[in-house]
Formats: structure tokens, sequence, C-alpha cells
């Protein structure tokens, strides 16, 4: 018996025909009188090849397959441990004249898929979570307002709670995230959001505790986005760079949709405390997820392609005295940051489309319901059409973007061609909603849906250019962009609310400023972004 092993990465079929006078390593595979068996053991193929007692007579000593032929290695080289399994190997090739091919795989099924990939899904997976404990509280409000009595400015200040602990929390996650390692510092966030989502029933009740809660949970989402832009800039290669932004930061969107499409029927039949519980099992599920898939793999971490700069590996939390950290943060180039146009075009870009995102999100369903006459069921399930859009334009337009890059189209362009989409699509469909044009109400349900989708195209351009730039310090550039992007969370959303009081304009409270901000976030990112490498430590 023939006993072969063939690496993965040359996977390829043999083929040894025993009535010829030479062997052929081919795409194609022989069965006829031959016995091929297929294992695998963690990074490579195994070939077992079981022929008659005559057939191995026929091929001569000069014929024999080399011990090692581009990669492949006798079996019998290998690891004493797999006795048993060549036993029972043994027993099969004593049936001479067997045919029979057999593919033995390592459970489970995903252990052979590429690490890079895993951190991906794995990191997606934990922002759909995330957006579920965004949106939670957005529906179990009406009930707690009712059981605790609050009034509509309470309300509304329990859930800005959120935004103050996620606005706080952005450079700082940034900072840990260069240090640490993005893994590290996902896993701290999402274990804390988790927690404090689990935690709010008990504290419901009591006001400073209850805001408290939704602080930690604005602190643990906080550092989320830069923890997972570290770990793109570190994985990721960058033709691959827009499709995993987009899958990551796609997962809001789905996130989105599953909260609001859960929370109501687990409120009707268990309670508004519920929805915490629940959301607040599926994180900490998670994070123990997250830590068994990490368990052997740290050392199997994929590595870009091409990157413009080293990036330092991942350190534990101990390995560094608050002395290091303390001289740690004094080297990153602060200065050198705020001297680069392109930075402070990310900057104003961010917070442009936060305005229209974060304003919209709040008051659509109002909008839907006061302006359009449509009830409150309605009204609800009109809210989940602009994120679950965006899950399908999500992936049209990573593919675009990387596409283009691939085939030699500049990174710069392709940056601004899809933040340009991002900001003028929702724009002109506003514009259109603003005007009286006698549309039906479910018309311009579709033209907001539309404008709103598209502006996803900003996870191919915006979201992209701070890896763009410098992977080593990508985690920190969006902790300075999505601190001022956090803004209109705070301020944009109350605004909209008091000129919507002043003036009675649904135009003028919600749609004007955020045509305003698109529009100029468009002037100022086509004329100063790009995604040219910037080497921010050695700038004076």
């Amino acid at each position: 018996m023939a006993n072969l092993t063939f690496k993965a990465e040359n996977f390829s079929f043999l083929s040894y025909h025993t009535n010829t006078q030479t062997s052929l390593l081919n795409t194609t595979t022989s069965f006829k009188t031959n016995s091929l068996r297929l294992l695998h053991s963690k990074n490579s193929l195994t070939f077992r090849v079981w022929c008659s007692l005559k057939e191995k007579e026929n091929v001569k000593e000069s014929e024999r397959v080399p011990d090692v032929l581009t990669g492949l290695k006798r079996v019998d080289e290998l690891d004493s441990k797999r006795g048993s399994s060549l036993d029972f190997e043994q027993k099969l090739g004593d049936d001479i004249g067997s045919s029979e091919v057999g593919f033995d795989w390592n459970w489970p099924p995903w252990k052979n898929i590429p690490q890079r990939y895993k951190l991906i899904g794995t990191t997606s997976l934990a922002f759909v979570i995330c957006n579920m404990d965004k949106v939670n509280l957005s529906v179990a409000i009406i009930p707690m307002s009712h059981q605790f009595g609050w009034n509509a400015s309470m309300a509304g200040l329990v859930q800005s709670s959120f935004f103050w602990g996620y606005a706080l929390s952005q450079l700082p996650g940034g900072w840990l995230a260069k240090i640490f390692g993005g893994r590290k510092v996902l896993k701290f966030g999402v274990l804390t959001w988790s927690v404090a989502t689990a935690l709010l029933p008990f504290l419901a009740g009591y006001l400073p505790g209850l805001m408290l809660s939704r602080v930690l949970v604005g602190i643990g989402e906080g550092v989320s986005p830069s923890a997972a832009t570290d770990l793109i800039a570190r994985s990721i290669p960058l033709e691959e760079r827009s499709r995993a932004v987009a899958f990551v930061f796609g997962g809001l969107s789905v996130g989105s949709v599953i909260g609001l499409l859960l929370a109501p029927p687990l409120i009707q039949h268990f309670g508004w405390a519920s929805v915490f519980y629940i959301f607040g099992f599926l994180g900490l599920a998670w994070y123990l997820g997250f830590q068994y898939l990490e368990e052997g793999q740290a050392s199997h971490a994929a590595k870009p392609a091409s990157r413009p700069q080293s990036i330092h590996m991942e350190k534990s939390f101990s390995n560094y005295s608050l002395a290091e950290l303390g001289g740690s943060l004094k080297d990153v180039p602060w200065k050198a940051f705020f001297q680069t146009p392109a930075v402070w075009a990310m900057i104003y870009a961010h917070f442009c489309g936060s305005w229209g995102h974060y304003t919209c999100l709040s008051w659509l369903p109002s909008y839907f319901s006061e302006e359009l006459s449509l009830n409150l069921t309605e009204a609800a399930w009109v809210s989940i059409l602009p994120p679950l859009a965006s899950v399908f334009v999500n992936s049209f337009a990573a593919q675009l973007a990387d596409n283009l890059i691939a085939n030699g189209v500049e990174t710069t362009t392709v940056r601004k061609i899809c933040q340009t989409i991002a900001f003028l699509s929702p724009a002109l469909c506003m514009t259109l909603s603003s005007v009286d044009l006698g549309l039906p109400p479910w018309e311009i349900v579709g033209i907001l849906t539309g404008g709103l989708a598209l502006s996803s195209f900003a996870l191919s351009g915006l979201y992209c250019t701070h890896q763009d730039i410098s992977p080593e310090y990508a985690s920190i550039l969006l902790g300075i962009t999505n601190t001022v992007g956090a803004i209109p969370g705070i301020v944009g959303v109350a605004l909209t609310g008091y000129l919507l009081d002043t003036t009675h304009s649904w135009s003028i409270s919600l749609f004007a400023p955020s045509i305003f901000f698109y529009l100029t976030g468009t002037i100022v990112w086509l004329a100063f972004a790009s995604s040219k490498p910037q080497n921010f430590s050695n700038t004076d």
C-alpha cells in the first residue's frame, strides 16, 4: 500500500496508472482498479492509495513516486498517533480491486476556514448583537414609561444616556485597540455591553442606576468600531478590505432589523424585561464562543498580502505597566493627525453622515406616523425597510469597490465615488420627499428607503479610508472621527425635536439639516479626501 500526504494548499488529485510506464500528477483521477482515500489532519490532506499485489509488482522501482514530490510526504513519517486509523485503512486496502474513495473531515466543519474569515464572521455577528442591544430600548421605552410614569423628556434623557458613553469611549477604544489589538478590545466591549444590558431590568426602578447601565452599554459598543477597524487592518489585504468592512459593519443593519422584529413580540408575551435578558445572554454566548475560537489559533492569524506599514503584534493587558501605557499614549502622533487634510475630511464626513443617520433613525417612525398618517404598526414595520435594504446594498457596493481596486482604479478614486453616492443619494431622496409632489405615502416611503439604503455605500468609502491611510493607527483614527460622529446623536436628535416644536415642519426640522450636511460633506470629501498611505510616525 502506498501512503502519501498531500498539503491542502497544493490540492490536486493524484492518478497512478499501473499499466503504463509513467506516473502522472494531474487534476483528473482514475479509480478503475485503485482505491484512493483522502484524510485530513490539521494543515494537510492525506491520500491513501490501495492496489493489488500484482499491481504493486508491475510498478518498477524507477517508477515509484519519490518520498517528497511538490509538497508530498510519506505517511509513514507522520505522527504515530495515527496508528488506529492506518490499521482500519489497511483492512480496506486488503480488499483487492476496491475502487471506493472516502473523505474524513475533522470536526467542526469550519475548522479549515482561513483564520481571517473566521475573525470577520464572528466580528460581524458581534455587530449584529450590538445593534440589537441598541434598538431594544427604543421599543421597550414605551411600556417602561407607562410603568414608571416617565414623561417624554425623561424618556428622551434615558435614551440619550447611551450616546454619552458611546462618545466618551471612542478615543480610548481606538488607543487600546492600537496597543492590545482589536480582538481583545472587542471581547471587552461585547462583555461590557452584554452584562450591562442583562442587568438593566434590575436597575430600571432606580434612575441613576438605569442611566449608568445605558452609559456602560454605550462604552462597550463605543470601543467596538475601533476594535473591528484594527482587526480588519491587521488581518485583511487591500483587495478584500471593502468586503470585510461591509460585512462587519453591515451587521449593524442586520441587528437593527432583527432587534426591531423580535422586541415587540417578546415584550408582548414575556414583558419588557425579556428583551434585555435575552439580548444580553446572546452577547455572553458570543463572548464564550469567541474564547473557544481563539484557543490554539492565535499563531495562525492571517497576514495581509500588502500593507504600507508594519503592524505591532497584539499583546496581553498584563504585558504593560502604567508607565508604559502612559508612554504609548504620548507616542501617538496626535499633531500629525490634525495636520493632515485627509483626516479632517474624514472627521467632517463622519459628522455629516451621522447627522442624517441618527436623526432619521430616531424620528422617521414619528414622521411616518404623523406626516404620512400610517398607524403605529405600519410605521414600525416601515422603519425596518431602510436597514433591511442596506444589507443588500452593502454586498453590491463592497464587491464593486474591491473589483475596481483589483482592476487598477486608484483607491482614492474608488473611496470618493462610494462616499459621494452615500451622500448625494439620501440628499436627493430627502429633497423629493420635502417637496409637495402629490405622491402617495407608500411612494414616499420607497423613495426614503432607497436613499437611506444607498447611504451604506459609506462602508466602502469613509469607513475603509482609515485603514487605507494608516493600518497602524486605523483604530485611533476611527476613534477620532467616530467621537465627532457621535455628536449628532446627542445634539442633532434633540435639535430636530426643538425645530419640530418651533416650525411644525418636518421638511425644516428633519430633512433640511440633513440635506445641508450631505451636500457640504460631499464637497469637502471630494476636495480633501485621500487614501494615500500616511507615515504619521515620521511626520514632524
